[in-house]
């Protein structure tokens, strides 16, 4: 095996033919309108359908979506904590310190990878505003006792789905769970639109505000009529075009995204079925002896593999790294965001906080990694690879 190339990106043919055929049919069209339009609204309805949800709002990125929603949280909840993961995309944590609330940190659950759940429901305090779930990667982070816990102190839930869309806790879609939630169509992800990202609740104030949000704060952007016929009566000298009820962001995607996701969409279960049979079997297939198998996979919806070490052993670290890039398999450690975001220039400027208090995400960041996982991927080349990663000895 020391010689096969087994030529194996983050992410292979995630925009298919037909998703650029969609594309170029659209284009065709006398004086098409490229910016959000038609299509725009349709894929957020066939979203919202496809979810479980009353409400979705289609933005430029996932980094959007999170900058979004805790906007939205703040207009109306006000500012406090957010309890966030240490084991994220910078965004989640960059959107609530840009918002101006305070970030309150905690350890993942290592089978999960997403917050230790009980260490959240330690760490609520009158303070507290929302917490801020990131399903990592596939695995769903939330449990029956965290949220019957939240739910009795009315402490709101944001979940971010843009690594898990698709997985399930007890039957139910990941992003139903909360008061809001984010989804990213990065290219890497379950489906991609290029770039881009959706913002999904149940709420029909916030998703009045969320559409206010992503065009500038401009009221005539919501749909509701008695919330621009307030705003009108309140404001009469001015043009009803453009009231701005927010200092807000354009964040808005475009026609062409849209097509893409929506011709995407028809297939995403279908694709996140084969993924899941592939993590299935990468998992059944590696040497428990030496890297972590007994992940939370119930549900799980992985565009990625997880490889874990099952010992922080740097040497044992250093000829994995290796072995990958001789065989010519893509891989990025840390996992989610680069691991421990404890230890990133941006926080360690804003928050004095030892990170090695939070052992279980050191681990990740240290002798973890993920591996692309992607529909076309055949069994033999899984198999391949699992046997070329339990060869590799320990010293």
């Amino acid at each position: 095996m020391s010689s096969v190339n087994l030529d194996w990106p983050l992410m292979r043919n995630n925009i298919a033919r037909r998703d650029l055929g969609a594309v170029a049919e659209f284009l065709q069209q006398d004086d098409p309108r490229l910016t959000q339009s038609n299509h725009v609204a349709q894929f957020e309805r066939e979203w919202s359908e496809w979810l479980g949800v009353k409400y979705s709002v289609l933005v430029n990125s996932g980094s959007s979506a999170n900058l979004l929603t805790i906007a939205a949280l703040k207009e109306h909840y006000g500012v406090g904590e957010i309890i966030v993961p240490t084991l994220t995309w910078v965004s989640d944590i960059a959107s609530v310190i840009h918002c101006g609330f305070k970030p309150v940190f905690v350890d993942i659950d290592r089978r999960t990878l997403g917050m230790d759940n009980n260490q959240v429901i330690e760490k609520l305090t009158p303070e507290t505003k929302a917490v801020f779930i990131t399903h990592v990667l596939g695995y769903n982070g939330i449990t029956q006792t965290l949220l019957d816990e939240l739910k009795a102190r009315k402490i709101v839930l944001i979940e971010d789905v843009c690594e898990s869309y698709g997985a399930t806790f007890l039957g139910r879609k990941l992003g139903t769970f909360g008061l809001i939630s984010n989804f990213s169509f990065y290219y890497a992800h379950h489906m991609s639109t290029i770039e881009g990202g959706m913002i999904s609740t149940g709420d029909a104030r916030l998703y009045e505000t969320l559409r206010m949000l992503r065009s500038h704060g401009m009221v005539r952007e919501a749909t509701s009529p008695e919330i621009k016929d307030a705003y009108s009566r309140g404001f009469p000298d001015l043009n009803p075009d453009f009231i701005f009820a927010f200092p807000a962001y354009n964040v808005r995607s475009t026609e062409i995204n849209a097509l893409i996701g929506r011709s995407q969409l028809k297939r995403l279960d279908e694709t996140n079925m084969r993924r899941s049979l592939n993590l299935r079997l990468f998992l059944d297939n590696l040497d428990p002896k030496k890297y972590q198998t007994d992940f939370a996979t119930a549900g799980s919806c992985n565009y990625a593999f997880t490889l874990i070490l099952k010992q922080p052993d740097p040497i044992f670290c250093a000829k994995v790294m290796e072995t990958l890039s001789r065989h010519g398999v893509d891989f990025r450690r840390g996992t989610s965001g680069g691991g421990n975001q404890l230890r990133q220039p941006y926080l360690k400027k804003l928050i004095h906080e030892d990170p090695n208090r939070y052992p279980h995400v050191d681990h990740v960041h240290f002798f973890g990694f993920y591996i692309g996982n992607y529909p076309t991927l055949e069994k033999e080349k899984i198999l391949a690879l699992c046997k070329i990663l339990s060869d590799v000895t320990v010293h």
